[in-house]
């Protein structure tokens, strides 16, 4: 008999402790795959208490495991073949799935979910470990194996296994609730915007345009962004804010060093409207600790101040190199260098205030009518769905 890779077993990891959620955690990780997978028309999809298995059919496994590695939710997965659970179907299917051309070790790993099966774990192990013994040159190293052979016996069939892939980890996005993330064009907010997915959340995200004074191609990179951190949940709510005009009145009516903490306000009041009008629970941004004079504790508690829903600062705490390190993970930083400036680097003043205090933030906003501005701004949004590896193809919503 042909074998070849026809499954692929998906394990839950972080999910199994979730108690009684638990399966409403592995209906939502379900959906988000299938969602995931859905270029790929033949596959069929069962979960089961703590696994889920894919039937590939005649679908390339590597291209499914490409998707399925930024699935929030799974822990690992394997490549998979699936016989009779019958011994001597499953040294048969060892034997000439295994390439034997160069001496390897291995060891082999058998788990009897079926307790009815007539031959227990330990001597599975023996009676296959035998048979490539005698068939090839191949050596046992419990230890550190160049192939650890997976055996998993269950009532109805086995799956036999040689390899394990991370999964992205996390929870499946849309068990937390949804977010509005501040995504601008730099390094920082599209991590940002991941972290939020990887812990269930499901986001849209809110750019802040100042046209003319930010280009077409700044915009554009900020949709590229979006793009790519759409994949780790299928699509992605970006709303456009023309912010022109509540800029140039910052400037006209309050001094140059409280400029970014103004606008930074500004920005919140409208990401909360927006949010409301969207039914997100919170704001995320990409802030993180001192990296900049509007990140400072002060500015922080300054900015917090304007909005009433929580702020959430996924890399508060993380320093540069390990954001960046990141992005190159998640594919994001060769957009994010691109040299298109957005309208906080444009406007940013030369001497910003480091310690901004509130009550000075309140006496510049009441010398203009700002909340007319900001009103503007939400009714003036414009809001474009995004897909992943779709730059193209964008839809207005």
């Amino acid at each position: 008999m042909d074998y070849r890779y026809d499954h692929i077993l998906i394990r839950y990891g972080e999910l199994s402790l979730k108690g009684k959620n638990r399966n409403v955690f592995i209906r939502q990780l379900k959906e988000n795959i299938k969602k995931a997978l859905k270029s790929f028309s033949t596959l069929e999809i069962e979960s089961q208490h703590d696994r889920m298995y894919i039937y590939l059919k005649e679908e390339d496994p590597n291209e499914v495991a490409n998707v399925l590695s930024r699935v929030f939710g799974i822990s690992s997965f394997s490549f998979a073949i699936k016989v009779d659970s019958d011994i001597d179907a499953i040294v048969d299917a060892c034997l000439q799935t295994l390439d034997f051309s160069n001496a390897k070790t291995f060891k082999v790993a058998a788990r009897r979910s079926d307790k009815s099966f007539p031959v227990i774990s330990d001597q599975i192990n023996r009676i296959v470990a035998g048979a490539i013994l005698k068939n090839s040159a191949w050596k046992v190293d419990v230890h550190h194996p160049d192939y650890k052979i997976v055996i998993e016996v269950h009532r109805d069939s086995t799956y036999i296994m040689t390899d394990r892939m991370a999964g992205a980890g996390g929870y499946p996005v849309g068990v937390g609730g949804k977010a509005m993330v501040l995504l601008s064009g730099g390094i920082d907010s599209p991590v940002a915007a991941y972290l939020m997915m990887k812990r269930g959340v499901r986001i849209e995200c809110i750019h802040f345009a100042s046209p003319p004074y930010t280009s077409e191609n700044a915009q554009q990179k900020v949709l590229d962004l979006a793009s790519i951190v759409s994949a780790y949940q299928g699509d992605l709510l970006v709303h456009i804010v023309p912010f022109t005009n509540l800029q140039l009145a910052i400037y006209q009516h309050a001094d140059e060093s409280y400029a970014i903490t103004l606008m930074r306000r500004m920005m919140m009041r409208i990401a909360e409207g927006l949010a409301q009008k969207r039914k997100a629970l919170v704001l995320a941004t990409g802030e993180s600790v001192g990296q900049v004079a509007s990140q400072t504790l002060e500015s922080m508690v300054a900015i917090n101040s304007v909005v009433n829903i929580p702020m959430i600062r996924p890399l508060v705490c993380m320093d540069k190199v390990e954001i960046i390190e990141l992005s190159k993970k998640i594919g994001t930083y060769e957009t994010s260098i691109l040299p298109y400036e957005d309208c906080c680097t444009i406007f940013t003043p030369k001497n910003p205030v480091t310690k901004p205090r509130v009550d000075r933030c309140v006496k510049y906003e009441e010398s203009f009518d700002f909340e007319s501005l900001v009103q503007e701004c939400i009714q003036s949004a414009e809001s474009i769905w995004i897909h992943p590896q779709q730059k193209e193809d964008q839809e207005l919503y």
